[in-house]
C-alpha cells in the first residue's frame, strides 16, 4: 500500500511495534506531522482490512489504537515505490478478558493475548508476509499461538493458523472469539 509520504521515514524498522502512542522508536516527539501520517497509514490499513473482511466499519484505526492498550505490528517494503517503502500490511494483538466454555463446555475467565486484526494487501498474500510479521509477534511476546485467542477470524486466517501452526481444532464458544484445543491443555486458566 502506497502512501505520499516516505514510509520509511516513519517506520525505520521492516517491522515497526506500535501502541497507544503511535510512535515507532519515539521518533515522532515534537513532530505532529510524522503523527499525523502515522494515523493516515492506520486508519487507511483498518479501512482496508475491513473491506477484505467485509465488515461494516474498521476494527483498527489510529483514534482506537490512542485509546486502547493494544500493539500493532506494521510490516513494510522499504524498496519499493522508489525507496520511499510501502505498507504491506499489519497485526494487532491485545489482552482481553474472556468467558470461554472449555473442553467440559465450563464457562471459565481468561485473558489470553488475542489477535484483533490481522490485514496483508490483497495483491501480496501467499508471499510470506503474513507468516513473516505472525512469527515476529510470537517471538516478540515469546508465545505460542495455541494460547491466544482470535477474534472473529475470517476463513483467510482460519486456513493461515491450520497451515503454519496446525490449529484446526477450536473449541465452539458463545462469543466471537475462537480458542483451540490445546488452548485449555496448555494453560492453567481462572
Amino acid at each position: 500500500m502506497e502512501f505520499p509520504f516516505d514510509i520509511n521515514q516513519l517506520f525505520p524498522e521492516r517491522i515497526s511495534v506500535l501502541d497507544h502512542t503511535l510512535e515507532a522508536g519515539g521518533k515522532f516527539a515534537g513532530r505532529p506531522d510524522l503523527q499525523a501520517c502515522c494515523a493516515t497509514v492506520i486508519d487507511e490499513l483498518g479501512k482496508a482490512s475491513a473491506r477484505a473482511q467485509q465488515l461494516p466499519a474498521p476494527v483498527t484505526s489510529a483514534s482506537k489504537m490512542k485509546s486502547q492498550r493494544h500493539q500493532l505490528y506494521l510490516l513494510k517494503d522499504g524498496e519499493s515505490n522508489g525507496g520511499r517503502g510501502v505498507v504491506t500490511g499489519f497485526l494487532k494483538i491485545g489482552y482481553k478478558k474472556l468467558f470461554l466454555l472449555d473442553l467440559q463446555s465450563v464457562h471459565v475467565e481468561a485473558e489470553p493475548l488475542c489477535v484483533l486484526d490481522f490485514y496483508i494487501v490483497e495483491s501480496l498474500q501467499r508471499h510470506g508476509y503474513g507468516l513473516e510479521v505472525f512469527d515476529f509477534m510470537l517471538q516478540d511476546k515469546n508465545l505460542d499461538p495455541v494460547l491466544m485467542a482470535y477474534d472473529r477470524p475470517s476463513p483467510k486466517l482460519l486456513s493461515f493458523l491450520a497451515n503454519h501452526y496446525h490449529l484446526t481444532e477450536n473449541v465452539p464458544q458463545v462469543n466471537n472469539f475462537v480458542v483451540f484445543k490445546s488452548f485449555f491443555l496448555n494453560r492453567s486458566v481462572h
